[in-house]
């Protein structure tokens, strides 16, 4: 194979640091970029380690803010949620990767681009179609779905050989019981014991959200702020907490949604590549921030535009899922939403408690609720009288369809 100058999208662990030996064998100049966003992880120590395997460069790119912004935000804004129950935190964090990843690879000078994304999942998908929708120059080197790659490592335990006898500093030393992976928007975990879907998951697993047994019996008030439908300020009065910064916003949200056990979900999911999967995920800050917006949609967005746009969701989500963040259906889409989420201001008023998210009231300076008009003590320019013909023009098409059915059915009847 020729030498070519190669951007690995490395993570430290013993999958992507075999994968960059393996390309070094290979005769390949490999850069290894370490994306965060939002993972607790020592990136200097990532770094080192990438750098004794042989490395040529390391960029660590922290990606944090850019993540809530341009993806977390927007899909909360649109209502994202994959079949009824996911949050999509792993999808959300793919294209971002993948974006900051092109863009080294082009400013090196490589010629391809690598991840450690196996050929069962999702993230393959993510990935690579991000890829080709932002550089299609670029080759692609997937080690999971090379034949030679595969016949080389069989599983775990030849992974572990590979790298006592290479001497490639990673920290795995044992199979673990699940997979997880973690970004600002959630947790994950999969895969181990949780393949049986009638297992639950063990308690110790969770790491961002406590157990509703161990959730405080008080409950923490907060007053979350929208401007076109983006959390621009988080407050905890009772704390004298208040955030305005989006990273640092939704941090707290992290914090004190898992400190009342809020955002823990268990489902078995449907990947794009044909495989039900069962996934468990821990999604505080996002879970809060999708009940309050959603709440503050009831006074603040017209009746039809929510209609559509609630119509318009699920494409979104699976579109999210799917991999096509970088896409025309996904331009089209988001035209539609940000005009959706204008004028989407105002503040909500939230209690957590127990895994709960209750609204406890909201205000908006874009209002579309009139009081009198709604009230059922005065008239407030509604004429009740007028409700008679509305009814009746309504009620033109039932009409007709029992006559067509009762005729129908005297026809049977009389045969």
């Amino acid at each position: 194979m020729s030498t070519t100058k190669v951007v690995l999208a490395y993570s430290g662990g013993l999958d992507t640091a075999c994968i960059l030996k393996t390309l070094l064998q290979r005769g390949h100049e490999v850069v290894a970029y370490v994306a965060d966003v939002g993972q607790q992880e020592d990136f200097d120590d990532i770094a080192r380690r990438a750098r004794e395997t042989g490395a040529h460069d390391v960029f660590v790119e922290d990606l944090q803010e850019e993540f809530v912004q341009d993806f977390i935000f927007p899909a909360i804004a649109g209502n994202a949620v994959y079949e009824n129950r996911y949050l999509l935190g792993t999808a959300l964090a793919r294209p971002v990767i993948a974006r900051r990843q092109v863009e080294i690879a082009l400013r090196e000078g490589a010629q391809a681009v690598s991840h450690g994304a196996t050929g069962k999942g999702n993230d393959q998908v993510r990935f690579e179609l991000a890829f080709a929708a932002l550089a299609p120059s670029l080759e692609v080197i997937a080690p999971w779905k090379d034949p030679e790659f595969l016949a080389r490592f069989q599983g775990r335990t030849d992974l572990l050989d590979f790298a006592r006898k290479h001497e490639i500093p990673v920290e795995a030393t044992a199979e673990k019981p699940y997979s997880s992976d973690e970004n600002l928007m959630h947790r994950s975990y999969e895969a181990g014991l949780l393949e049986d879907p009638d297992r639950s998951p063990p308690e110790d697993m969770f790491k961002l959200t406590r157990s509703i047994a161990d959730a405080p019996d008080e409950p923490d008030e907060l007053v979350l702020h929208f401007k076109d439908a983006v959390p621009v300020r988080v407050e905890n009065p009772s704390e004298g907490v208040e955030h305005t910064q989006p990273v640092a916003l939704f941090e707290y949200l992290n914090e004190v949604g898992g400190r009342h056990g809020i955002g823990r979900v268990d489902m078995v999911e449907n990947r794009f590549v044909g495989i039900k999967s069962r996934g468990v995920y821990e999604t505080p800050g996002g879970t809060v921030l999708h009940h309050a917006l959603r709440d503050l949609e009831g006074v603040a967005m017209d009746r039809e535009v929510l209609r559509l746009r609630d119509m318009l969701s699920p494409s979104f989500s699976e579109i999210i899922y799917n991999g096509f963040w970088f896409s025309p259906e996904m331009d089209f889409i988001r035209s539609a939403f940000a005009q959706s989420s204008h004028l989407i201001d105002g503040q909500v008023r939230l209690r957590l408690h127990k895994g709960n998210v209750i609204p406890l009231g909201r205000s908006s300076t874009s209002s579309l609720y009139d009081r009198e008009l709604s009230s059922m003590d005065e008239a407030g320019g509604y004429d009740q009288v007028d409700a008679r013909g509305f009814i009746r023009i309504n009620a033109l098409r039932l009409r007709a369809h029992k006559l067509i059915v009762g005729k129908a059915e005297e026809g049977v009847d009389g045969a």
